[in-house]
């Protein structure tokens, strides 16, 4: 498994990708996110943030499932990322994962955007 970031990470039936793009990172999951491949998602997230990165967008786009644990590595980052002065977007959720976030609340203590680009729109640059 590569962990460096940027880069890509895989654990099973989940990859992730991490990218740049101004002062973001760009975290995508593809697949599914549960207990089993959780860490696959929270490394590079708790990365990003000790490295400076505390804006996180999260393209769920490609994310096909989330449970419990995927849903609390989320809230684990967003406050890290609250407490560096960031916070946690999430992009492009597909329905079976919006369905989720909107049965536990969760939805109403993230940025949600309907897409990747939206969610990029209006960041600071690096």
């Amino acid at each position: 498994m590569d962990r460096g970031v940027p880069g890509s990470t895989s654990r099973g039936r989940l990859t992730v990708d991490v990218r740049y793009a101004g002062a973001s990172a760009v975290v995508t999951p593809e697949g599914e996110l549960d207990h089993h491949t959780a860490e696959a998602l929270r490394e590079p997230l708790e990365r990003c943030v000790e490295e400076g990165r505390s804006r996180l967008v999260v393209d769920c786009s490609r994310l096909e499932f989330c449970d419990s644990t995927g849903l609390n590595v989320l809230l684990g980052a967003r406050l890290k990322a609250e407490s560096a002065g960031g916070g946690v977007h999430l992009a492009g959720m597909l329905p079976v994962v919006a369905r989720v976030f909107e049965i536990t609340g969760a939805t109403a203590v993230f940025t949600v955007h309907e897409d990747l680009e939206s969610a990029l729109a209006g960041a600071p640059e690096a």
